[in-house]
């Protein structure tokens, strides 16, 4: 061989050489990138999470104390009283929630929409003892004994007026 090709050889040898050591070095670097990457990126996983977990889990307690904080609002007794009339309806109504509901008729006349109708008072019950009590009193001049709520509560009743007692008038 010439002198001058296996000084090319030689040079071709250690180009060679010399790209495949930096050919390895790329690709430890790359793969420790990956790696730093990849450990980035899963810290940041599981500080979302984490971020996530607690938002969701304070949102869940600041509703439940908004709901708790709203349903004894709601249902604080605003007045108490009675009314005495004639009981002209009980039912059980609502396409949800079944609610016992009655109308009083109290007597004398108020003017509305539709011209001149009796004054009468809608009203709900809680128990079912004090309902079919009232069913049986139906048609009867009664007295019932009230509290009014701030707020009306759907699986209630239809109405913020709750009957407690009734007191059959002869």
């Amino acid at each position: 061989m010439s002198p001058l090709k296996e000084e090319f050889e030689e040079k071709k040898n250690q180009l060679s050489e010399g790209l495949s050591e930096k050919k390895d070095k790329i690709s430890e670097s790359i793969q420790d990138t990956k790696e730093s990457i990849s450990s980035t990126v899963d810290s940041g996983v599981k500080k979302t999470k984490s971020f996530l977990k607690k938002l969701f889990l304070g949102l869940f307690f600041l509703g439940l104390f908004a709901g708790v904080g709203y349903y004894f609002f709601a249902t604080w007794t605003y007045s108490e009283g009675t009314r005495t009339g004639n009981l002209i309806k009980m039912s059980k109504k609502g396409n949800i929630f079944k609610t016992n509901e009655g109308q009083l008729n109290i007597g004398g006349i108020q003017t509305g929409e539709e011209g001149l109708i009796g004054n009468i008072w809608n009203f709900s019950v809680k128990e079912d003892f004090l309902y079919k009590k009232l069913e049986s009193l139906e048609g009867q001049k009664v007295t019932l004994r009230y509290k009014e709520q701030l707020r009306r509560i759907p699986w209630q009743g239809e109405t913020t007026y709750f009957v407690y007692d009734i007191k059959k008038k002869e």
